[in-house]
């Protein structure tokens, strides 16, 4: 879910609100962003009738009553559910059997698929299904009878036919927001993300996840002791730039983040084919000068700026791919997989999940049909409007003992230029190891409804074989 920061001012939002631990309300000016439209919270209402009918119950039969199971039967080609609340889910014979996770079938230490599915019959049909208060029980015809178990809140999660609304999503809120955000920027003490309970790791890494970026406070100003805070979330992801910086405006690198110049607002590594997942920043000192500021922006909240006031524009960085290159250096010429295949805006299942936009490391437009060109200069130029604009631009003087980390993803991040001798540190960490560490995470302090259902006998490691991410 999408929620939109307003860009007036919150000093009047008390301190121990909802609001000001990020429940954040509706922007004054715009609607928030909506869910995607595939998203189970919007699934389509069931056609009541036709289920009634086929299950052969009374239309009028609204509900189930609340001290009996789940009803099922065996259809032609599907099991049909009746869930305690009055809604009908069907799910394929052959899904089901796939679907096994008996010891036989799916590895309890592993996490892995043990049974064949292209032995399974396509014709499968079940012998016998019972509502059992565990969950489904289905005996499958074989020469040596098996039997399946399928946790009740597990069956309605996966639900698909019709998708049934889910109790607790599994996809944390995200928080659009602007320039105003400097008032309550989410910051971490690192005294307690280095501690050994690991909460309030999961808050630092909770926060990257729902603003896109975090700060970390009281970091010792050293190389050691931002490596291990790095650390704590994965390991490093190795580039061209090395591993773990320690850099200062020398143009040691064939790049300009390695001089004093200004950088504009931009993702890195629009030149890989998978970009990093998340950026780590620490000044470690800045002397004999000035300047040097940095500039963070929220890529998802421009985006919907974008897409609310010029829709015809967003589509167009929906769709046309952008070229990219990183050749300072004479013993690389970095392009993406394929070359011009990745668009400014990126989609999965109609959410936007990254933006990907360097203008200054972007290469020849020479793809577009003529026709297109022009519309899609004026979408960037619209992008760029957006992108710079005071009510989104965040401008923080970075001092050692502050470490940010972004999510690369996202926030777009630049810095203004700079005199005298500024060294910085920091490191990449790929997306996948970010969100493995959260998901680890999130499941020991706030694991979902189906886990916590099926732990008692669907578990052998303190994971349970239907965790909703299996």
């Amino acid at each position: 879910m999408l929620r939109r920061l307003s860009s007036t001012s919150i000093k009047n939002i008390p301190k121990n609100s909802f609001a000001r631990r990020g429940i954040i309300t509706k922007s004054i000016r715009l609607k928030c962003a909506q869910v995607h439209a595939a998203s189970p919270h919007f699934a389509s209402t069931p056609r009541w009738a036709s289920t009634a009918a086929a299950l052969k119950i009374s239309e009028s039969t609204e509900t189930i009553p609340r001290s009996t199971l789940p009803s099922s039967r065996i259809d032609d080609r599907k099991v049909v559910i009746g869930f305690e609340n009055g809604e009908w889910a069907r799910f394929h014979h052959m899904w089901l059997r796939d679907h096994c996770r008996c010891p036989q079938c799916f590895h309890s230490v592993t996490k892995q698929r043990l049974v064949n599915t292209f032995e399974i019959p396509r014709d499968i049909k079940p012998m016998k299904v019972e509502s059992k208060p565990e969950g489904l029980e289905v005996i499958w015809p074989s020469s040596q009878p098996h039997v399946s178990i399928y946790p009740w809140s597990w069956l309605r999660h996966n639900s698909y036919d019709p998708q049934l609304p889910n109790q607790q999503s599994l996809s944390s809120e995200k928080i659009l927001w602007g320039s105003k955000i400097c008032e309550t920027p989410p910051t971490v003490a690192y005294e307690d993300v280095t501690a050994s309970d690991d909460r309030g790791l999961y808050k630092w890494i909770s926060n990257v996840d729902k603003f896109g970026f975090s700060f970390v406070s009281g970091v010792p100003a050293t190389t050691e002791a931002t490596e291990e805070l790095v650390e704590r979330i994965g390991f490093i992801r190795k580039t061209q730039y090395g591993e773990f910086w320690d850099f200062t405006a020398d143009l040691s690198r064939g790049d300009t983040a390695y001089t004093n110049i200004a950088l504009g607002a931009h993702t890195d590594n629009t030149y890989f084919t998978d970009p990093c997942g998340l950026q780590v920043f620490h000044l470690l000192s800045h002397t004999e000068g000035s300047g040097g500021e940095t500039l963070l922006v929220d890529g998802f909240y421009a985006a919907s700026l974008l897409k609310e006031l010029h829709p015809e524009a967003y589509e167009v960085l929906s769709k046309v791919g952008v070229p990219a290159h990183a050749a300072g250096e004479m013993g690389n010429i970095y392009t993406p997989t394929p070359q011009g295949a990745y668009p400014v805006l990126s989609h999965a299942n109609g959410e936007l999940t990254q933006v990907r936009w360097n203008n200054d490391d972007r290469s020849v437009m020479n793809r577009l049909p003529p026709a297109d060109l022009e519309a899609w200069y004026d979408a960037i130029r619209l992008w760029n409007k957006f992108l710079t604009s005071s009510d989104s631009e965040y401008w923080v003087q970075l001092s050692p003992g502050t470490v940010v980390v972004v999510d690369n993803h996202r926030v777009l991040h630049g810095r203004s230029a700079f005199t005298g001798k500024r060294r910085m540190c920091g490191a990449y960490v790929g997306v996948d190891e970010y969100r493995s560490k959260l998901n680890v995470l999130k499941e020991k302090f706030e694991p979902d409804q189906v886990s916590l259902d099926t732990t008692p006998y669907g578990s052998s490691d303190g994971r349970s074989v239907w965790n909703p991410l299996l």
